[in-house]
């Protein structure tokens, strides 16, 4: 048999020195990326909680409190008519032919009276019908809608407008004279129980045809009294 090679000394030595044991495997973490300006990543967000599911009551509209006597702040209006002083004179037009009051009463204005005409429907127009009917209706018809002149076709606003013609009503003192005229259709609540002014003079004559009132003229001129 061939002779073995004598061993050295690195086979000894290999020989002699004991084998590492095997440690255990580390799960190995991957770094977060890098962050510039060497701040620490920022932490992750936790999601958020889910909200119960809480069911909404019915909506009910609230309804405006309606407001009462002690609690509303606009005082009650007055009644029409009772904003006039009791020196006031109160006329009642009731068969007073139109001219002859208008004439009366522009006279009284001008020495500085205040006259409440009421139920200027019941002036009476004196003359024929059917002439009566045809010249209000002219003078309603004249001029043109946008320019006037504009006609009255109201009671009290033709009782005014009768009045204002026997008045200086361009000069200061007619217009302050027929500022304190005030004409009403009816009589308003606030001048019941006022003591009416009689107008002598003006008081129509009985006829056998009925008179024509300013109220008849104002249908026929198609107003609505």
């Amino acid at each position: 048999m061939p002779d073995e090679p004598a061993p050295t000394k690195a086979t000894k030595a290999a020989k002699s020195t004991p084998k590492p044991e095997a440690k255990p495997t580390e799960p190995v973490s991957t770094p977060a990326p890098a962050v510039p300006g060497g701040a620490a990543p920022p932490a992750p967000k936790a999601a958020p909680a889910a909200k119960p599911a809480t069911s909404k009551p019915a909506s009910k509209k609230a309804t405006p409190a309606t407001p009462t006597a002690a609690t509303s702040s606009k005082p009650p209006r007055p009644e029409p008519g009772s904003e006039f002083p009791p020196t006031a004179t109160i006329i009642d037009a009731s068969g007073l032919v139109l001219g002859r009051a208008a004439s009366l009463i522009a006279q009284r204005l001008l020495h500085g009276e205040v006259i409440v005409v009421v139920n200027a429907e019941k002036s009476v127009v004196t003359g024929n019908r059917q002439m009566v009917v045809r010249e209000y209706t002219a003078a309603r018809a004249q001029g043109s809608v946008r320019s006037g002149p504009h006609f009255p076709r109201y009671p009290d606003r033709i009782f005014r407008r009768t009045v204002r013609g026997m008045l200086p009503h361009l000069k200061t003192r007619g217009k302050v004279a027929y500022s304190h005229l005030h004409v009403f259709i009816g009589t308003p609540p606030g001048l019941t129980g006022r003591t009416h002014v009689p107008l002598p003079g003006a008081q129509a004559r009985p006829a056998l045809r009925p008179p024509t009132t300013l109220a008849d003229i104002t249908r026929l001129l198609g107003a609505r009294v």
